[in-house]
């Protein structure tokens, strides 16, 4: 059953509601594949395609086959296969099935994805972090790329909650891309699923990731972005939510932040602007059944105001100066009247309480 499904998924061309006419017509994967090449061409196929079907590699089918049989937590799930994600049947262009790796279970799991830059900010890391964290111990699986910057975190966020966590990738199931979050790799693997819908030998080709955001998207009842540039990935993973019917989110920032503008993009064109998990488990509390305390204690957890030396009066006066830009303590001496040793003792005090972070350059930001 595994070949004939393999040979399937490797077809160019095929998508999972083609497959299913085809199983409708011939009765079996097994039969389709066991099909005549004239046959296959009555039923609107090209000759590329048909030609795929009856005579296949059996290079990538031996790796493919030898892939699944490397360890019981290796799974092909097909289009046939009732562990199929439901949401992803819904798009006109899934794929015939997923490699998976870990438990297929955690992709039945209501998901949300939380997508961003690559080259995240300290602030936005932190908060891609929090967000997944309450989110997932809400109970959404957090969905995501395995990339650097705002994947990394949401993905490690949503562990450090204590749920569970999908990574979508845009290689084949046995590499890691990029190389160093291996160890993150396994770690999702324990906690939920890896899967992509590349056999295994596909290298990390440019092509391969905006077809791999389209399953991010297509998996997730909704798409969180927190940060991301005017034209960045994160933005193909939101347009494609928005096609597919899901609902997108976005953080928004500082104006003078060049990894804001691809979320003030989004809010402009209709995403809904977001400043706790509440807003988020508010617009999904419908699709979910979440009740509605949890959207209220979310917002009460992500408003919460950071105590200790910032209810001083001083303390006060400094974090409103330092306002929620990135400025240096010259900046922050300026605008409060504070003397500059009086602000750099204050800042590192505030530093190391959290409610302060220190970014290369010498500059501050401001902590929720």
């Amino acid at each position: 059953m595994s070949r004939a499904w393999l040979i399937l998924a490797g077809t160019h061309g095929l998508t999972g509601r083609t497959v299913g006419q085809l199983t409708a017509a011939f009765g079996s994967a097994d039969a389709i594949c066991a099909a005549a090449e004239s046959a296959l061409r009555a039923t609107g196929l090209d000759e590329a395609s048909a030609a795929s079907i009856t005579r296949p590699d059996e290079r990538p089918l031996a790796a493919a086959l030898a892939w699944l049989d490397g360890a019981t937590d290796h799974h092909l799930v097909s289009w046939a296969d009732a562990r199929y994600p439901a949401l992803l049947r819904q798009i006109d262009d899934a794929p015939v099935a997923l490699f998976v790796r870990g438990d297929p279970a955690a992709l039945a799991l209501p998901q949300l994805a939380i997508v961003g830059s690559r080259h995240a900010s300290p602030g936005g890391a932190a908060t891609a972090r929090a967000f997944a964290a309450h989110l997932a111990g809400c109970g959404l699986a957090i969905t995501s790329g395995l990339a650097l910057g705002i994947d990394a975190a949401a993905h490690a966020g949503a562990m450090a909650g204590g749920g569970r966590t999908v990574a979508v990738m845009g290689t084949g199931p046995e590499q890691v891309y990029p190389p160093q979050h291996r160890d993150l790799a396994e770690a999702i693997a324990r906690n939920g699923a890896l899967c992509t819908e590349f056999p295994p030998g596909t290298a990390p080709l440019p092509a391969h990731f905006p077809r791999r955001n389209r399953l991010i998207s297509a998996l997730s009842v909704g798409t969180l972005v927190v940060e991301a540039r005017a034209r960045s990935g994160a933005l193909i993973t939101a347009r494609r939510a928005a096609e597919q019917g899901r609902e997108v989110f976005a953080i928004p920032g500082s104006i003078h932040n060049p990894l804001a503008r691809g979320c003030h993009r989004l809010i402009r064109d209709g995403a809904k602007l977001v400043e706790s998990a509440g807003d988020i488990l508010e617009e999904l509390a419908p699709l979910l059944g979440v009740p509605p305390t949890l959207a209220a204690a979310a917002d009460d957890t992500a408003s919460a105001a950071h105590t200790g030396h910032a209810t001083d009066p001083d303390y006060a006066r400094l974090l409103d100066a330092l306002g929620w830009d990135t400025v240096d303590a010259d900046a922050v001496s300026l605008r409060s009247g504070l003397t500059p040793a009086e602000v750099s003792s204050m800042l590192l005090i505030l530093e190391l309480e959290g409610s302060v972070q220190l970014l290369p350059g010498g500059r501050y930001q401001r902590q929720r």
